[in-house]
């Protein structure tokens, strides 16, 4: 087991407030997710809807995370990557979930499913969550 109880080479794939408030060192952040996002064996996966929603959210004020920051946090963190929005998240999008969050789903299960490696979502959406499609981790 890697550090904080998760699995070495796990891909852990962030939900927007998971994102923002470690670059924000909210108090919000649980334990467990701030030690997954400093493990350098999990790889943490940015959808690009996650860049999209931090972007709009800054332009309305609602966080104080800057595009640019995220980009200084990939480019600075040698186990986190952007995954597209292209055809298999497309195809794999559950429709019960409003539409950035099941992008957010549909991403993790292309590491689940098509690659065959093991995912989970760092988030505490509770719509997602119960909807039992992917493992969470909060």
């Amino acid at each position: 087991m890697g550090r904080g109880g998760q699995l070495p080479g796990m891909n852990y794939v962030s939900d927007t407030h998971a994102l923002v408030w470690l670059l924000e060192d909210d108090p919000q952040l649980s334990r467990r997710v701030a030690a997954i996002f400093s493990d350098p064996t999990a790889r943490i996966v940015i959808p690009t809807i996650v860049l999209a929603e931090l972007h709009f959210l800054y332009s309305r004020g609602r966080v104080a995370v800057e595009l640019q920051r995220v980009f200084e946090y990939i480019a600075n963190t040698s186990n986190a990557l952007t995954y597209p929005l292209d055809e298999l998240v497309v195809s794999r999008l559950p429709t019960q979930l409003r539409i950035h969050d099941a992008i957010i789903v549909a991403t993790g299960l292309v590491f689940r499913d098509v690659l065959n490696e093991p995912t989970a979502l760092l988030t505490q959406d509770s719509k997602i969550v119960a909807s039992g499609l992917i493992e969470t981790v909060w």
